[in-house]
Protein backbone atom coordinates (compact mmCIF):
# COMPACT_ATOMS: atom_id res chain seq x y z
CA UNK A 1 0.00 0.00 0.00
CA UNK A 2 1.35 3.36 -0.71
CA UNK A 3 1.26 5.92 1.49
CA UNK A 4 -0.94 8.12 -0.99
CA UNK A 5 -3.58 5.49 -0.92
CA UNK A 6 -5.14 7.01 2.37
CA UNK A 7 -4.91 10.92 3.46
CA UNK A 8 -4.60 10.02 6.66
CA UNK A 9 -1.74 7.38 5.93
CA UNK A 10 0.38 10.21 3.92
CA UNK A 11 -0.50 12.83 6.92
CA UNK A 12 1.37 10.78 9.18
CA UNK A 13 4.41 9.94 6.73
CA UNK A 14 4.67 13.84 5.62
CA UNK A 15 4.63 14.32 9.85
CA UNK A 16 7.20 11.74 10.25
CA UNK A 17 9.26 13.34 7.72
CA UNK A 18 8.84 16.58 8.74
CA UNK A 19 10.16 15.30 12.40
CA UNK A 20 13.14 13.48 10.49
CA UNK A 21 14.25 16.96 8.80
CA UNK A 22 13.55 19.23 11.86
CA UNK A 23 15.74 16.90 14.04
CA UNK A 24 18.64 16.74 11.51
CA UNK A 25 18.16 20.84 11.30
CA UNK A 26 16.25 21.64 8.81
CA UNK A 27 14.97 25.61 8.99
CA UNK A 28 11.62 25.74 8.55
CA UNK A 29 12.32 28.05 5.38
CA UNK A 30 13.94 24.81 3.89
CA UNK A 31 10.88 22.96 5.05
CA UNK A 32 8.25 25.20 3.77
CA UNK A 33 10.58 25.18 0.18
CA UNK A 34 10.52 21.08 -0.07
CA UNK A 35 6.82 21.25 1.19
CA UNK A 36 5.89 23.53 -1.83
CA UNK A 37 8.46 21.46 -4.06
CA UNK A 38 6.26 18.45 -3.35
CA UNK A 39 2.80 19.67 -3.70
CA UNK A 40 3.61 20.93 -7.18
CA UNK A 41 5.07 17.23 -8.06
CA UNK A 42 1.96 15.48 -6.58
CA UNK A 43 -0.28 18.13 -7.82
CA UNK A 44 1.21 18.00 -11.69
CA UNK A 45 3.02 14.25 -11.70
CA UNK A 46 0.52 12.08 -9.24
CA UNK A 47 -3.18 11.13 -9.65
CA UNK A 48 -5.01 11.49 -6.84
CA UNK A 49 -5.74 8.67 -5.04
CA UNK A 50 -9.24 10.09 -2.97
CA UNK A 51 -11.19 13.13 -2.44
CA UNK A 52 -8.49 15.06 -0.14
CA UNK A 53 -5.76 14.52 -2.43
CA UNK A 54 -8.19 15.81 -5.62
CA UNK A 55 -9.16 19.07 -3.78
CA UNK A 56 -5.31 19.60 -3.19
CA UNK A 57 -4.65 19.15 -6.39
CA UNK A 58 -7.34 21.19 -7.82
CA UNK A 59 -6.92 24.10 -5.05
CA UNK A 60 -2.73 23.75 -6.10
CA UNK A 61 -3.70 24.18 -10.01
CA UNK A 62 -6.02 27.17 -9.82
CA UNK A 63 -3.56 29.25 -7.12
CA UNK A 64 -0.75 31.58 -7.88
CA UNK A 65 2.75 30.65 -6.62
CA UNK A 66 2.39 32.79 -3.26
CA UNK A 67 -0.80 31.21 -2.70
CA UNK A 68 0.91 27.85 -3.49
CA UNK A 69 3.24 28.42 -1.03
CA UNK A 70 0.38 28.71 1.43
CA UNK A 71 -0.95 25.40 0.71
CA UNK A 72 2.31 23.67 0.84
CA UNK A 73 2.80 25.91 4.16
CA UNK A 74 -0.84 24.87 5.74
CA UNK A 75 -0.25 20.91 4.83
CA UNK A 76 3.10 21.24 7.18
CA UNK A 77 1.15 23.38 9.41
CA UNK A 78 -1.64 20.62 9.71
CA UNK A 79 0.58 17.93 10.03
CA UNK A 80 2.50 19.49 12.65
CA UNK A 81 -0.49 20.01 14.52
CA UNK A 82 -1.80 16.41 14.58
CA UNK A 83 0.64 15.32 16.35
Amino acid sequence: MSVLDNFDTWKEFLHDRLDQGQQQGLSQEVVSDVAFQIGGYLADGVKAKNEQEQILADLWHVASEEEQHAIANMMVKLVQNEK
